[in-house]
Formats: structure tokens, sequence, C-alpha cells
């Protein structure tokens, strides 16, 4: 980049090489004005006269450089995924808000590997977590005036979208597990704070069935389910290793695939994921029904949304996967919450 200093008009469409101050005694303000690297337009020329200027500095730009500005708005047309809206430039910076309620959804592989051109930063809320309409998920910079092309083709070739993926108003069976439950000799609590949990996402309860520990009855329910048409079946309780413990086995016998059974988190490590077709069977821990936040929380906006972690990535989940049980909870926007 070279300086050159040009009269006001001749510098439209140039960017500052400085900033400019502005002193105004009726405001009680002094300040940057325009910042440096500022575009300068024709509606500031007023401006810039009433500040004393009649010839501004700015920088002209080399064949292969392009303009802060340029290229993050290059880098967000890249970016900006389904159910996002992108703003800016400003001073080379961009963001992301979400359009939408749903699930944040990138590949983290993709930022990673733009941020190793020190030249770019872009930072986001955590992967897959909920997002609200209007809230910002992501924002992007260039640091320096100026980027070469090469430097910016990179980053558009890196760069993946970053979506918010709305969620789906599934439709649930409950089937509650236990004898003493079966038998009326406890109240079931897990049903209002499931249904409360799946307010959130706009799913539904359709129908409970309250059931003894008894496999062969375990999986009647189910079959129940999967007959008035439930998106989602949820089985709470006997997902331990005591002997009455059968409900994952009820679910292996009525499902075609077990994704996993058991992961790195707590509380809730006993929990169970498996599919009949597009049908997904969960068997959730007793630990629910406890704790305020389990495992089931990390869960539900995947489910809702269709995105159901692997095998593999919940292997990952170990680090960050303790609830500290904070005095103060912030869930979602916390490191327990982000998988």
């Amino acid at each position: 980049m070279n300086k050159k200093t040009l009269p006001l008009e001749e510098a439209i469409g140039r960017p500052l090489s400085h900033d400019l101050t502005q002193i105004s005694p009726q405001r009680g303000f002094k300040g940057a004005r325009f910042k440096k690297g500022h575009i300068v337009e024709e509606s500031d020329l007023e401006i810039l006269r009433s500040m004393g200027r009649a010839h501004l500095t700015v920088l002209e730009l080399e064949p292969q450089e392009i303009h802060e500005d340029d290229a993050s708005v290059r880098l967000s047309r890249m970016l900006t995924g389904d159910g996002v809206s992108p703003s800016g430039p400003s001073e080379g910076k961009c963001t992301l808000k979400a359009g939408r309620d749903g699930l944040l959804h990138f590949d983290t592989d993709g930022i990673n590997g733009i941020n190793l051109d020190p030249s770019w930063i872009v930072s986001t809320l955590p992967v897959n977590v909920p997002v609200k309409r209007g809230e910002i998920v992501a924002g992007f910079r260039v640091l320096p005036l100026a980027v070469d092309e090469e430097q910016v083709k990179r980053a558009e070739e890196i760069a993946s979208p970053i979506s918010v993926i709305p969620f789906s108003p599934l439709k649930l069976g409950l089937v509650t597990t236990g004898r003493e439950l079966a038998e009326g000799r406890i109240k079931d609590s897990f049903r209002p704070k499931l249904e409360v949990k799946i307010a959130e996402y706009g799913g539904t309860i359709i129908e409970q069935a309250i059931v003894s520990d008894e496999k062969e009855v375990i999986v009647q329910a189910i079959n129940h389910m999967v007959d008035i048409g439930a998106e989602v079946i949820i089985c709470t309780g006997g997902m331990s290793v005591d002997a009455d413990d059968v409900t994952s086995s009820a679910i292996e016998t009525t499902t075609d695939e077990t994704i996993f059974k058991g992961i790195p988190i707590l509380p809730g490590c006993h929990i169970m994921l498996a599919r009949k077709g597009e049908l997904i069977v969960m068997g959730v821990p007793a630990g629910a029904v406890f704790e305020t936040w389990t495992s089931l929380d990390l869960m539900l906006p995947r489910i809702f949304t269709g995105k159901l972690p692997s095998f593999e990535e919940t292997r990952r989940w170990g680090v960050g996967g303790l609830c500290r049980h904070c005095g103060i909870c912030n869930f979602p926007n916390c490191g327990f919450a982000s998988r």
C-alpha cells in the first residue's frame, strides 16, 4: 500500500490512511470522526469541509491487494448459511445473526483453518448449542487494512456455512418404567420436567405408559408408541446395571440400531440412543428426575433438529462433560452445554 494526498473530490472511493479527528465544542465532542481505512464517500465531503479538510491522505492499494471491508464481505458470503443473516462491514468486521431459533451448526475445522492465517479473526459461539433469533452467533474481521487476493481465496476455499437449523415439533411417546411407579407407590415426577424441556423445541407428549420392570412389558409399551405415531420414544428408568434394569435390553429388541449406550457425561452417563428406521428411541437414566441438567439436555436439541451425534462424536464429549452445578446456572450458555 502507498500513501497519496488528494483533493477531497478525488479521494472518493479510497481508504483513509489514518484517523481523522473532529472537535465540536457545541456537542462537547472530540474524537475520531472517520477511522483509518474508511472508504471516503461523497456524502462525507460536507462533514470533512466542516472539519477544515481540503485534502486527504489516502491509501493506494496494489493490484493484488483487497481492502479489509471487501475481504470481509467476501468471507461473509462463504460463511452465511441457512438461518443466519450478515451485517457489516465496518472497519473490516462483519457479524452473523441468527434469523430464527434453532441449533447453531458449522464445521469447526473450517473455522480453525481460517484462523491459521493471522490476518483473519473468526469467532463463534460454541457449535451445536441452541440459539435465539437475533442473537449474534459469529463475528469475523480482517486485521490489516488490506490483504492479498491469494489470502482471500484461501479463506473462501476453507470456509463452510454457519447455519441455524430450526427445531421440528416432534411427537413424543413416554415409557416410564419401575414397579413402584406402576403399582402407584410413588408418583412419577419426570413427565412434568420433560414437558417443560421439550416445549422449548415445540415438542409434545402424545401418550405416557407407566409399566413395571419386565422386558416383555416394556417392549409392548415401545411398540404401542410406534403404532400411535410417536416420532421419538423416551424410556426412563432401568438404565443402570441392577438385576431389574432391563430397559436397555427392551430398547435393543425393538430397534434396528443402537447408536450408543453410555457416554462420558456426568450426570447422565447411562443414556442410550437407538433408531428404528426414522424413529428415535432413547433410554434416559433416573438421574434426569433429580438433576436439573443432564446428558438428556445435551441430546434434546440434536434430536429436534435431526442432527444426531455418532458414537465417535460422543467419545469426545468427556472434556467439559462434567456439570459444575454452578450456584448461578447459565445453561445452555456454558461449557457443559457445548458439545
